[in-house]
């Protein structure tokens, strides 16, 4: 009935969700809009692979959120449906050593991961890579978030056993695609030489998106994850606004989405309203801090809460409650100051201190309660 008062209401087994996967981290869009010039690219240097070839190195670099994740798995869906190419996807956020990427191509290559301890790298490396040539099959490897790699100073010893392998092991054929959000890290320029002198990357750019392109990209989104009705345009529009206004990072506005849709659900809402999304916008606008901020260690993150309750301090007056938190000396608190700062958590700048030199200083990219409340 059209005045009954419970109408526009959400029953307990009703939701304003078709499919909520679809507003997942992982999930791969059917349609992949505004990167056909970049899948284009990464396509043209892969190809030699089709042909049994080993295949051009690419660097992928981009603002967040751009698409470049999703670009690698399509075209290694595409990859492993098609041809006889191993492709293997490595989170280098996760896997940050040497060691750590093998292992997951081990896993790769043969269906089963590797013993947990008591393996060499030299043997894990010669096991993958005599595979590759028992069955003369060439490996593509997506370094993912290859900063990561930069972070811990392992890039270049990585990139150099992937690149020479084809030394070590003779028929060995193995392509690179790096990844990377970072757009300060000049990753060649930060190589050896050793690793500069054979990697001749092809160089594929995913600019941010602008705002009708964020339109039309979500749009696509709320057809397949909203039941009809749900997210009328001026809605929509606001959320691709809210976007924009965080580099045009798509991953904002699908969470932004996600929790908008769940504040209606709340209300028993059978529509998501703007002040859903103003609600939501307050948590999704932090969804870089909060992936950063998960993916640290203890150590890391006890520093990165010190800072934030002693934000705008000099680096030795911090170190000093640091170090009785934890009892790490400077050494380590050195480093880890680096990989943060690096991370865009922090700004450590240095500046002079009166009598004293120069001295780092440490101020948070992010409001200090949100930090706190997220670690």
């Amino acid at each position: 009935m059209a005045d009954d008062p419970d109408s526009d209401m959400l029953s307990w087994d009703e939701s304003v969700f078709r499919n909520e996967h679809v507003f997942e981290i992982d999930y791969v869009p059917e349609t992949f809009l505004h990167r056909e010039s970049q899948m284009e690219n990464l396509k043209y240097a892969l190809k030699p692979a089709v042909r049994g070839s080993r295949p051009l190195n690419v660097v992928a670099q981009g603002p967040p959120g751009t698409g470049k994740t999703t670009a690698v798995q399509i075209l290694f869906d595409e990859l492993r449906a098609q041809t006889d190419i191993q492709a293997a996807r490595v989170n280098c956020q996760v896997n940050s050593t040497r060691y750590a990427v093998f292992s997951r191509l081990f896993e790769g290559v043969f269906d089963y991961e590797p013993p947990s301890s008591g393996i060499s790298f030299k043997k894990l490396f010669s096991q993958v890579t005599d595979k590759l040539v028992e069955d003369d099959e060439v490996l593509v490897v997506a370094l993912d978030d290859v900063n990561y790699l930069f972070y811990e100073s392992e890039a270049s010893d990585t990139l150099y056993s992937l690149l020479r392998a084809h030394e070590e092991q003779g028929g060995a054929k193995i392509g690179v695609i790096v990844v990377s959000s970072d757009l300060d890290l000049d990753i060649i320029e930060e190589l050896d030489g050793r690793v500069q002198s054979v990697f001749r990357p092809e160089d594929v750019y995913f600019s941010k998106y602008d705002e009708p392109a964020i339109v039309e990209i979500l749009r696509e989104r709320v057809a397949r994850g909203f039941h009809d009705g749900v997210v009328e345009s001026p809605v929509l529009d606001r959320v691709a606004e809210l976007t924009a206004e965080q580099g045009g990072d798509l991953r904002v506005g699908i969470d932004l989405l996600r929790r908008a849709g769940l504040n209606a659900e709340m209300r028993a809402s059978r529509t998501v309203e703007r002040q859903d999304v103003e609600e939501a916008y307050d948590t999704s606008k932090y969804i870089h801090l909060s992936r950063r901020l998960g993916e640290l260690s203890d150590s890391e993150a006890a520093l990165v809460e010190v800072i934030a309750e002693h934000d705008g301090e000099q680096a030795g007056a911090i170190y000093d409650v640091f170090n009785d938190r934890t009892g790490l000396g400077y050494t380590r608190y050195s480093e880890i100051i680096n990989k943060i700062d690096q991370l865009g958590i922090i700004d450590a700048t240095y500046t002079d201190v009166d009598g004293r030199g120069r001295s780092r200083e440490l101020t948070l990219n992010y409001d200090a309660d949100a930090v706190i409340e997220r670690l």
